[in-house]
C-alpha cells in the first residue's frame, strides 16, 4: 500500500512504519477496509494485543490514530487531533512535519503495555482482542536491522529521508536521541536539505551541490564528519586523514553545542559538496 503513494505520505507512512516495528517487535500489520476498486482506500492498522493505532491518509494529511489514546501519558505532546474523544487520541502530520522519533517509539510501547494490561476500552470495530501468543506472528529476520560493528545500523543504499529516519530509529540506546537531535538541527539549519544513507550512514547535502556532511555510530560515540570541515570557521575539533575533513565526536553524557553545530551546519551547506558519495 506504502508503495502505491508517490508524494511525501508514502514516505511518512514509512518512517512511521518503521518505528513501530522497532517499538513492537511481533506487531501485526494489516490493511483493512479496503474498497476492491481502489486499494489505497484501506487503512494500515498495527496491532498487539489490540490496536496500537491506524494511519488514515488524506490530500493533506496522515492521520495516525491511537485506538487507546486517551490512557497514554503523552509528554512530548505528540496527539495534535481527537483530543475530546474519550477513548482515541491521533496525531495529524502534514507535508514536512518530521516525527518526533524517540518520543513516537515510546508512545507505542506505552499503548502495547497498555493492550497487554488491559488497560483501557479496545477499539471498537477490531474484531477481537488480538493474536494469542500461540499465534502471534514473529518479526522476520530482516524487521529489523543489524548492528554492525559499533551498534552502527545496516540500512540498505537509498536516497530521501525516509531510509535516514530508519537509520536513526534503529541507532542503539542514547545514540538514537542524539541521532534524532542531529537530524532536526540539520532540517532547521538548511530546509531545503538533500537526505539520503550511504555505507550504512545518514549524508546531507544540497541538490547539484554535493554531499556536506554524514553521520556514523561507533561503540563509544557518535562521529559526525564535515567534509570540508577545514574551510569553517572555527574548524571542527576532530582531525582527519582525508585533506579537508573534520570530524564532531558526541560521547553519551556530551551537552554539544547547537548553536555552534548549527553554525557550522550552515556554513558546510554553502560550501561546494563532495560528488563522489
Amino acid at each position: 500500500m506504502i508503495d502505491e503513494f508517490d508524494d511525501w505520505r508514502g514516505e511518512t507512512l514509512s518512517v512511521v512504519r518503521a518505528l513501530i516495528r522497532k517499538a513492537a517487535p511481533g506487531v501485526v500489520e494489516e490493511v483493512k477496509w479496503r474498497k476492491p476498486s481502489n486499494s489505497m482506500l484501506g487503512v494500515p492498522v498495527w496491532s498487539l494485543d489490540g490496536i496500537i493505532c491506524t494511519g488514515e491518509t488524506y490530500k493533506a494529511k496522515v492521520k495516525l490514530t491511537f485506538a487507546n489514546g486517551a490512557s497514554l501519558k503523552d509528554p512530548a505532546g505528540l496527539f495534535n487531533a481527537s483530543l475530546g474523544g474519550s477513548t482515541r487520541r491521533a496525531i495529524d502530520l502534514s507535508e514536512g512535519d518530521i516525527v518526533n522519533g524517540a518520543a513516537f517509539i515510546a508512545l507505542v510501547r506505552a499503548a502495547v503495555a497498555a493492550n497487554g494490561c488491559g488497560a483501557g476500552p479496545k477499539a471498537k470495530g477490531s474484531g477481537r482482542k488480538g493474536p494469542s501468543p500461540s499465534n502471534r506472528r514473529s518479526p522476520e529476520p530482516t524487521d529489523q536491522p543489524r548492528l554492525l560493528a559499533g551498534g552502527n545500523p545496516q540500512i540498505a543504499k537509498a536516497d530521501g529521508d525516509s531510509p535516514v529516519q530508519a537509520y536513526i530509529a534503529a541507532m542503539p540506546g542514547w545514540k538514537r536521541d542524539v541521532g534524532l537531535r542531529l537530524d532536526q538541527l540539520i532540517v532547521r539549519t538548511v530546509p531545503n536539505v538533500r537526505k539520503a544513507v550511504r555505507w550504512n550512514s545518514p549524508f546531507y547535502g544540497i541538490e547539484g551541490q554535493g554531499w556536506f556532511l554524514n553521520f556514523h555510530c561507533f561503540t563509544r560515540y557518535i562521529n559526525v564528519a564535515f567534509f570540508k570541515g577545514t574551510s569553517l570557521r572555527p574548524a571542527p575539533p576532530g582531525e582527519s586523514k582525508s585533506n579537508h575533513v573534520r570530524y564532531v565526536h558526541i560521547h553519551e553524557d556530551d551537552e554539544f553545542d547547537e548553536v555552534q553545530l548549527a553554525s557550522w551546519v550552515r556554513q558546510a551547506s554553502e560550501l561546494p559538496g563532495d560528488p563522489l558519495f
